[in-house]
């Protein structure tokens, strides 16, 4: 069999990179992404000492010019790709503040990075995944972009209103449903992910460790042709949009 070939965006640290680590202990041979490439350099040695296959990639998600410049690079070294992960996201609401008074430029931030870096990363690689013969897109997403657990009084996420964070993860899932719909009839499937709350640099209050969080989207980046198309999950759970 064909060794796979797997992109990981946001891979230098964090769920990222035990995303790539526990890819690459499955045989999938994995571009570790990072905006800067001495780190991407640096994280993906540490990893290859372990002998695992995996190789570094320059790629900032809200650069255009970066972002086209890997899809050449995976092109020209690979001719396709079987697995993108996009898992580069951040952070930035006031947490000391409400929903209403969160700046319109924590707003833009959120979304340029969470979504719209998401989709162009995604548009820039369709093409190598759609020459790949079962192509996977794992969008990680999160339960707090469940509009239905924060509209329940009883969830554990409804008095965490993070609202660009939220939002725009609402957003990640609605766009991979579109996707997903578009690509129904192709070998290519789109999923969204939970990783869980995760100790993590972004999330101080995490319960999860790193090693869990990355399970979920290995899962998905690694199912077979009877796999789920435009799904949100943690776990295996189908979680409520």
């Amino acid at each position: 069999m064909t060794q796979k070939i797997a992109l990981v965006t946001g891979a230098t640290r964090g769920i990222g990179l035990e995303t790539v680590r526990q890819l690459a202990q499955k045989n999938v041979h994995v571009l570790l992404a990072g905006r800067d490439r001495a780190k991407a350099t640096e994280a993906a040695l540490k990893l290859q000492a372990e002998g695992l296959p995996v190789e570094a990639i320059a790629l900032d998600v809200d650069n255009a010019n970066s972002i086209a410049a890997a899809a050449k690079e995976v092109e020209a070294k690979h001719g396709h790709l079987d697995i993108l992960v996009n898992n580069a996201g951040i952070l930035v609401d006031d947490l000391a503040k409400k929903p209403s008074e969160q700046t319109l430029d924590a707003w833009r931030k959120t979304f340029d990075t969470n979504l719209f870096a998401l989709i162009a990363v995604t548009q820039a690689f369709l093409p190598l995944l759609r020459k790949s013969d079962a192509g996977r897109i794992v969008n990680v997403s999160s339960i707090l972009g469940s509009n239905t657990l924060h509209s329940d009084p009883t969830s554990g996420i409804y008095d965490f209103k993070v609202p660009a964070y939220n939002v725009s993860k609402s957003a990640v899932n609605a766009w991979t449903v579109q996707l997903a719909h578009e690509l129904r009839d192709t070998k290519i499937k789109v999923n969204a992910i939970h990783p869980g709350s995760v100790k993590t640099d972004m999330n101080s209050g995490g319960d999860l460790e790193v090693t869990d969080g990355a399970k979920s989207s290995v899962e998905l980046a690694l199912i077979g042709a009877d796999g789920p198309n435009g799904s949100f999950s943690h776990l295996g759970k189908t979680l409520p949009w």
